[in-house]
C-alpha cells in the first residue's frame, strides 16, 4: 500500500514561502532549510509534508494540482493567512454557495480554504475545481 508523504511546490523564494507555510499550518523543518529546498512537517509529526524548492516555471493561474486546507473557521483562517501575506484570488469559477475560497501564497500558488461546516461531501468539492 501506498501513500501521499509529501506534496511538492515550485517556489522562487524558498526561504519567504517556508515562512509563509510554516505560520500557516504550524510546521517546522524537518532538516535545515537550504536555499532552493526545504521539507516542512507537521510540528506534531504526523501527517502530509511539504516540501518547497526552487522553481523558475510561472505560477499557473489555473493549477492542475493545489492545496486544500480543511477548517470549520473559513472566514477567520482566511484572515489570518491574508495577514501572513497571502493574497484573494479573483476566481471566476466558483460554483453557487461555494464552501471554498481561493487564495494564492506569497510566491502567487493558488490553495483553497474549504470550509468544512458547509456540508459539501469530498466528491462535490472535488467536482468544483475544474
Amino acid at each position: 500500500m501506498m501513500r501521499i508523504g509529501t506534496v511538492v511546490m515550485g517556489t522562487s523564494d524558498v526561504r519567504r514561502a517556508a515562512s509563509f507555510w510554516k505560520s500557516a499550518l504550524g510546521y517546522v523543518e524537518r532538516e535545515p532549510l537550504e536555499d532552493d529546498w526545504v521539507v516542512l512537517v507537521p510540528a506534531g509529526g504526523t501527517g502530509v509534508g511539504l516540501a518547497l524548492g526552487r522553481s523558475e516555471s510561472p505560477v499557473q493561474e489555473v493549477p492542475r494540482v493545489h492545496l486544500d486546507l480543511y477548517t470549520d473557521e473559513q472566514d477567520t483562517e482566511v484572515e489570518r493567512l491574508l495577514a501572513l501575506g497571502a493574497a484573494r484570488v479573483a476566481w471566476e469559477l466558483y460554483p453557487q454557495d461555494p464552501d471554498f475560497v481561493v487564495l494564492a501564497d506569497t510566491e502567487g500558488n493558488r490553495f483553497c480554504v474549504i470550509d468544512t461546516t458547509h456540508g459539501l461531501t469530498g466528491e462535490d468539492i472535488v467536482a468544483a475545481i475544474p
